[in-house]
């Protein structure tokens, strides 16, 4: 069997390129999922989905109701003559069993020995937020809890598919331990962690999920059913709904030597959301800032950040560009928000509507090169929303490209004050500079017009 020490860890793969290059190099102080663009299922979904692609998973009830809760444990205890069961927050966010409550629970996964119990700690969950490493001080709401049968588990391994750019397709990770962070696993012992790539064209084999089980150590009597799984997954979930990564943790063996799946994350290739609008219907927008719901709305590339300068440009590259160079001089980005190659003005109008929506936003830059992107449909969406939103925040613009003389002429004959620069590093000195006097002037209650030169 064809298997390599896993250099990248399964949680990681799940993180987009755009995520991991905010965080570490325009904003450090950027808080963690919030920041996530892909689509991603609360937990009870996937088990749906798992559910109706033939893989097995305890049985559960899903409820927003607090008073429902006792009546979910009754049930399942009527269907095992168990009285044990889990409630698990339904939250968007790894970490949540070591997560608190702004209520003072701690741990957003909770073992509970009797349906009373289970109400007892729904009370603390329901309308509460959950924080965690991955959502920082704020939190997120929990509108819903899942109330999960007990079962009790002879070993615990690790499986995830995710999408390997050196094996340029999709891979099979897979641990014997699992339960457990994986991330600690692969540092500590990286032996324990192999990977099995699946040929994109020819799929995925039964010799291949045969071995994989094997090595991740399951016993005899269950290798067959889990290589049963691993296919299920690969095929009727990772395939057909165009996912990026599925993840199990754990993925348990009982007594029995039955396979399931006790934990699930999925995520979803954005791209797909035009062929797959039932999964994508299931987004839950509670879970995110309303600024990328408006953004995702206005077919916006938006990301809110901690900083004071706004910033509105065409391509993430040069975005990621303008972000850097903000803080090369000493500034810090309140967004990313790329408009894309095809913006009308309306659009631009919305992307202002979403940065000064931002009250920490001292001053936008604008930094366009018109490629496709022409710089006069900007300057129209400029002068649009200027108008209608009153804009008082000072702006500096940076134009270049396909008819920037037309758009120079549009912004030229605006009663906006803007400051124009063709240089970019010029435009960020300014536009840094400008945030910071609008601070102070926000901090002494002073109304300020600025004046050329700065």
């Amino acid at each position: 069997m064809a298997s390599n020490v896993l250099r990248m860890t399964g949680r990681l793969a799940q993180n987009t390129f755009l995520k991991t290059a905010l965080r570490c190099a325009a904003a450090p102080q950027v808080t963690g999922a919030q920041q996530r663009r892909n689509l991603s299922l609360h937990e009870y979904m996937s088990w749906e989905l798992l559910q109706e692609a033939g893989i097995k998973v305890p049985r559960f009830r899903v409820t927003e109701s607090i008073s429902e809760v006792r009546k979910c444990a009754e049930d399942l205890y009527d269907q095992t003559n168990n009285k044990d069961v889990v409630v698990k927050a339904q939250v968007l966010a790894g970490g949540r069993g070591k997560g608190h409550f702004t209520s003072g629970l701690k741990g957003g996964v909770k073992l509970c020995f009797s349906p009373e119990e289970a109400e007892n700690i729904a009370q603390q969950m329901l309308g509460h937020k959950l924080i965690t490493k991955q959502t920082g001080e704020a939190g997120r709401i929990c509108n819903t809890v899942m109330v999960v049968e007990r079962l009790y588990a002879r070993r615990e391994y690790y499986f995830a598919i995710v999408m390997d750019r050196s094996f340029a397709g999709p891979v099979m990770v897979g641990s014997s331990q699992g339960g457990m962070n994986i991330e600690e696993v692969a540092q500590e012992n990286p032996t324990a962690i192999i990977k099995e790539p699946i040929d994109i064209i020819s799929g995925i084999t039964r010799e291949q999920s045969v071995n994989l089980a094997a090595d991740m150590g399951f016993d005899a009597s269950s290798i067959d059913q889990a290589a049963d799984t691993f296919m299920k997954l690969y095929n009727n979930i990772f395939l057909k709904y165009d996912a990026t990564m599925v993840e199990i943790n754990p993925m348990s063996e009982d007594s029995e030597g039955n396979v399931y799946c006790m934990d699930c994350k999925l995520n979803f290739d954005q791209n797909a959301s035009y062929r797959q609008k039932d999964i994508f219907a299931k987004r839950d927008w509670t879970q995110e800032d309303p600024r990328e719901e408006q953004a995702d709305k206005s077919d916006l590339n938006y990301i809110g950040l901690d900083g004071s300068i706004g910033c509105l440009v065409n391509g993430a590259g040069l975005a990621m560009a303008t972000m850097d160079i903000i803080k090369l001089h000493g500034g810090q980005p309140a967004n990313f928000l790329d408009v894309g190659g095809g913006a009308t003005s309306k659009q631009v109008t919305e992307a202002f509507r979403l940065i000064t929506s931002d009250p920490n936003v001292n001053s936008i830059l604008v930094n366009i090169f018109g490629g496709i992107m022409r710089c006069d449909v900007i300057a129209q969406g400029i002068v649009q929303a200027g108008e209608q939103l009153n804009l008082k925040i000072p702006i500096v613009v940076r134009l270049q490209g396909t008819r920037v003389d037309d758009a120079k002429a549009i912004l030229a004959a605006s009663p906006l004050r803007m400051f124009a620069s063709d240089d970019l590093d010029q435009a960020a000195k300014m536009a840094v500079k400008l945030a910071g006097i609008m601070t102070l002037a926000k901090e002494a209650s002073v109304d300020i017009t600025f004046e050329l030169p700065l």
